[in-house]
């Protein structure tokens, strides 16, 4: 068994979330969330940071912590552990630009019910509610967009 940890954020602007579609081989792969492998020395935080801005072109800031999924896939050899750290992120723009080495071909910022139908593994579905209750609490108490909460 192979261990891998990956980070990623639900990132929010204007209340719209942004869902990558990746394409690969012209085969439909589906919506997913930003997300990467964390480099050797690297933080939680800054790898879901840095994921994020090279799959989607986005500088979004980190709000919070959200929780962990996990899951695990077959490669030839073995079998993939996978840990990834999820974490509620503000964009300050509608601005996106998908990774096409990584065979993204679109992304974008949908609404709540979009995105969440878009997505296509219920893990992710799973962190996206729990990141949107936490941004509509924030939304409530006027904290979102205001930098008390960093």
């Amino acid at each position: 068994m192979i261990e891998a940890t990956s980070c990623g954020g639900v990132v929010i602007f204007r209340g719209k979330i942004l869902l990558l579609y990746k394409n690969y081989k012209n085969r439909y792969e589906g919506w997913v969330l930003p997300k990467g492998t964390v480099e050797q020395g690297e933080d939680f935080k800054d790898t879901a940071i840095r994921e994020v801005r090279e799959e989607t072109g986005v500088d979004a800031a980190i709000i919070k912590y959200i929780g962990k999924s996990q899951y695990s896939f077959n490669v030839p050899e073995d079998t993939v552990e996978k840990d990834v750290h999820w974490y509620l992120m503000m964009a300050d723009n509608y601005y996106s630009k998908p990774q096409r080495e990584e065979y993204f071909v679109d992304s974008g910022y949908y609404k709540f019910h979009e995105a969440y139908h878009l997505l296509k593994f219920s893990n992710e579905k799973q962190i996206l509610e729990r990141a949107y209750n936490e941004y509509l609490d924030l939304k409530k108490s006027n904290l979102w967009g205001n930098r008390k909460y960093f």
